[in-house]
Order: structure tokens, then C-alpha cells, then sequence
């Protein structure tokens, strides 16, 4: 790493992203929220107000006096990473880091006034250099994208929520709260490593990560096609009923499965959207503020739809094959009651004036599920 000025510029050639906005990486479910969120009215005032009742200033004491905290003169190898991470991204206040004495390899980036990161012990030992600098940029770009503000916001909610689950129907309520959370949760981290990719610019090194993620130190026993060959067969594998346990054994976690992670960060780094940003064409954050709530909720819903069209799951296919279904009885239906379907049974050639029993057998032939978003 070199300095110049105030400055500290990558130590070697990688491009940087001055003035990006993280709308140019975030998962479009994860941007909606967020966008909502910023746009929400009073929000601040709100978050004033709860910002003295959370236990932030206990937190920021806890890891002052039981962890070491990152700098010059201690983990300084980290502390370089960490300036890399905020020169890259354009972040202009460097978050405080810390490294926790922990068995588990984790990091995440907490707190509401000031964000800090935390990685754990397990986690330093376990990457080599080029994978911690994903991993330092993955807990950065949570930093930039206001994460861990809205994390710990709503968190506190959810906790606050739990103590009147007593109301009639009230747990069911809170579940889909937590339910609903959860699933922010995981897209969010899904964004969260693609900003580890722009820090990094090494997908090799990203997927390396993942893999002693889930495997531990053992890269001379692991392929990295074969790690991602897991993530689809963990996708199409299996019948309706391992559909259903697919979702009963995601529910409970903040994060998507490991594999999961990989081949969406894969996929993502081959997409049109990332080489544009790699190209220096990116949103600024200087329009954050004019960005439509409503532009970001309709790209959500068409991942989504995307997703369900596209997937390989046998529930997912289902779902596809009944919204196709059903849009393709609602055209039979409109053509019958229009006396449309007339009109395509003569352009196919049937007899003119022979709506009645036409229309049932000349209905659309293209608005299948494979035909539909």
C-alpha cells in the first residue's frame, strides 16, 4: 500500500470507485428496503430517539476493554486492508475494527451512531490475504450501505415486539416480522459480497473465502467448481417435499447457505452490471436522494418474478407453472367473453362467425410459463 497526501491508495493496481453510491451494488431486494427506509418520513427523528435506548455506547465499552482494536500498531495488516476497503469504495470515515478471541470464523458490522467492524480470531487465521481484503470489503460496503444502522434499528423493534407476543395472534404477527427480516437479512449479505468483490477485484480469491467458510483450511481438498456444482444441484435436486425443508432450514438464518453465496457472487461477477461499474459507469451517491421508491420496488418484484421463472426448484417451478396457468386461463377467459378468441381462430385460418366453440381451442399459444415473468 502506498500514501500519498492523506490518502492511502491500493498496493497494487485496482480500480477505485470515487462517489459510489451502494445502490450500485446492492441485491434489488436489499436497495427497495433501503430506499424505503431513507425515504421514510420522521425516520431520523425515530432513529434519534431510539439511538439512546440501545446499548451501543455498552457495546463500543465491551469491545474496548475485552477485544484488540485494529491500527497502526496492532493487527497493522488489517488496518491497511481496512483503509484499502474505504479508499476503493469512497467511504470518507475510516469504521473502527476490532478482533475478538473466538473458535467460530464471523465478522459483521454493527452500531448505530459510528459503525464498527468485528472479526473474530478464527476468521484472521483461517484466510490468506487476498480473501481477508473480500471479507475487510464485505463488512465495508455494510458500512456504506447503512446496514448496521437499520440492522440494529430493527432488531431492537423485533425485541421489543417479542415482549407483547402475550397479545391474541400476536406471535403469528411477529413471526412474519422476523420472517420478513430474516429475509432482508440475507439479501443484504448478498450485497454485502458483491462490495467484497469491488474491494477485492479477485473472484477467485471471493470464492476461496467461501469455500473455507464451509470447509475450513483445506483448499488442496476442494475444487471450486465442484463447490458451485453443489450450489445447483442443491437448487434443482429433490421433489416438492425438499422444496419445503429448503425453506424450513433457511427461515431461521441471517445468512443464505455458503454454496448459495458463491454462485450468486459468481454470477454476479460474469453480469452486465458489474462490468459497467468495473467500467467507472456506476450510480452516485450524490443522487441518492432523488431515487424512486417505486422504480426500486418494481426492480425487486421483477428479480423476484425472474427468480421464479428461472429456477430450477421444484416448488419454484410449480409456482411458475401455476402463475402461467393461471394467466393463460385468464386469456382464454378474456377471449371468451371479448369475442377475441374469434378473431385469432380466423387468423389462423377457422371459419368466420365461429367464436362460440373457436375460442376454447384457439387460445394463446405463447402465454405459457415459459413465456411470462
Amino acid at each position: 500500500m502506498t500514501t500519498t497526501g492523506s490518502e492511502t491508495s491500493p498496493a497494487r493496481n485496482r480500480r477505485r470507485f470515487p462517489g459510489i453510491s451502494s445502490r450500485a451494488y446492492e441485491h434489488p431486494a436489499d436497495r427497495s428496503a433501503l430506499v424505503a427506509l431513507r425515504k421514510l418520513a420522521g425516520f431520523d427523528t425515530v432513529f434519534k430517539a431510539l439511538s439512546g435506548l440501545l446499548p451501543e455506547r455498552s457495546l463500543r465499552l465491551l469491545f474496548l476493554s475485552d477485544s484488540v482494536r485494529v491500527g497502526e500498531t496492532q493487527f497493522p495488516h488489517l488496518h491497511e486492508m481496512l483503509r484499502d476497503a474505504c479508499y476503493v469504495l469512497d467511504l470518507e470515515k475510516v469504521p473502527q475494527m476490532y478482533v475478538q478471541q473466538d473458535p467460530k470464523p464471523n465478522a459483521m458490522c454493527i452500531g448505530l451512531d459510528e459503525p464498527i467492524i468485528v472479526v473474530t480470531t478464527a476468521l484472521v487465521e483461517l484466510l490468506d490475504e487476498e480473501e481477508m481484503r473480500a471479507v475487510v470489503g464485505h463488512e465495508v460496503g455494510h458500512a456504506l450501505s447503512g446496514h448496521a444502522v437499520y440492522r440494529t434499528v430493527l432488531l431492537f423493534l423485533t425485541n421489543l415486539a417479542l415482549k407483547v407476543a402475550w397479545i391474541p395472534l400476536g406471535n403469528v404477527a411477529i413471526m412474519a416480522i422476523v420472517t420478513a427480516l430474516r429475509e432482508w437479512f440475507r439479501k443484504s449479505e448478498l450485497s454485502a459480497d458483491r462490495a467484497g468483490l469491488l474491494v477485492g477485484q479477485d473472484v477467485n480469491a471471493s470464492m476461496r473465502g467461501l469455500m473455507k467458510i464451509a470447509g475450513g483450511n483445506h483448499l488442496h481438498e476442494m475444487n471450486v467448481d465442484a463447490f458451485l456444482a453443489q450450489a445447483e444441484e442443491y437448487e434443482e435436486s429433490g421433489d416438492l417435499r425438499d422444496s419445503v425443508l429448503k425453506i424450513l432450514n433457511v427461515l431461521p438464518r441471517t445468512h443464505p447457505f455458503t454454496t448459495v453465496r458463491a454462485a450468486e457472487l459468481k454470477k454476479w461477477s460474469q453480469s452486465r452490471e458489474h462490468q459497467r461499474i468495473m467500467d467507472g459507469h456506476y450510480p452516485r451517491r450524490e443522487d441518492d436522494k432523488e431515487t424512486s421508491v417505486t422504480d426500486s420496488f418494481r426492480q425487486s418484484a421483477s428479480h423476484y418474478a425472474e427468480s421464479v421463472r428461472t429456477s430450477k426448484d421444484p416448488l419454484m417451478k410449480l409456482v411458475g407453472d401455476i402463475a402461467g396457468g393461471a394467466g393463460d386461463l385468464g386469456g382464454k377467459l378474456r377471449d371468451r367473453f371479448t369475442g377475441s378468441g374469434g378473431g385469432a381462430a380466423r387468423e389462423s385460418g377457422g371459419p368466420k362467425g365461429n367464436t362460440g366453440n373457436n375460442t376454447g381451442a384457439a387460445g394463446p399459444t405463447d402465454s405459457g410459463p415459459g413465456g411470462r415473468d
